[in-house]
């Protein structure tokens, strides 16, 4: 398969017509390896990582966006917080993906209240210094077949608890949130890379036809109260 005949993918001109006069201008990107970009390479799909091909097609329809990536491949929701919360908001951003704890998932130390206090106050700063701001679910990777088949259970497990607390806290502070955790392809072993812990590019294909038709729709949402309160000016 290729990515143009590709069902869970953009279709051609799908991404133009979705993002079209969107507001966004400055887009700002924080987070691990889902974030800075390591899917492996599928002949017939782009090698552009998630992130990367949401500028791209952002800049796309706003020849004007500023992109700024500070993802750091290995890093821990502290971690994140700690070294890229303060780069991100002098940035000055209107747009902000945030993607963290799936190596504290990877761990069985993981601590969920931990991790959620690290992501809620990331979220919280982007959104008081006027961001609107993109969380995730992550693809459930203990699908992967690198995955030892002792690991799986317990990895499964702390994966699906992990995105059942994000979805929490986004629907509690109003995040475009984008799940992916019981997506179709979430538990194909075709989706992910050799290496156990990340995707490949067709799961970045994927992810990015997700988070496009999701944007799409709130900036349609933001559109529309903009055209209300007008009217109701007028």
């Amino acid at each position: 398969m290729i990515e143009q005949e590709d069902p869970y993918c953009l279709r051609p001109g799908e991404s133009a017509q979705l993002l079209a006069g969107h507001p966004w201008r400055r887009f700002v990107v924080l987070g691990d390896s889902v974030a800075e970009g390591l899917c492996e390479p599928l002949e017939g799909y782009s090698d552009l990582q998630w992130a990367d091909r949401l500028a791209a097609e952002l800049t796309a329809a706003a020849p004007d966006l500023e992109y700024l990536n500070l993802g750091v491949s290995g890093l821990r929701a502290h971690e994140i917080r700690a070294t890229q919360l303060a780069p991100a908001l002098a940035f000055q951003p209107d747009l902000a993906l945030v993607v963290g704890g799936g190596n504290d998932a990877f761990s069985a130390r993981y601590d969920p209240d931990r991790v959620d206090r690290e992501l809620e106050a990331m979220i919280t700063a982007l959104q008081t210094a006027g961001a609107d701001v993109i969380t995730l679910g992550m693809f459930d990777v203990s699908a992967s077949p690198a995955i030892q088949g002792w690991l799986r259970p317990g990895l499964h497990q702390r994966m699906r608890l992990l995105s059942e607390r994000t979805r929490a806290l986004a629907e509690r502070h109003g995040t475009i949130h984008v799940h992916l955790t019981t997506h179709p392809l979430s538990t194909d072993p075709d989706m992910y890379s050799s290496d156990g812990r990340h995707g490949n590019a067709r799961s970045d294909a994927v992810a990015a036809a997700e988070t496009i038709r999701i944007l799409g729709a709130q900036k349609r949402r933001a559109n529309n109260y903009t055209n209300s309160a007008q009217g109701g000016l007028s």
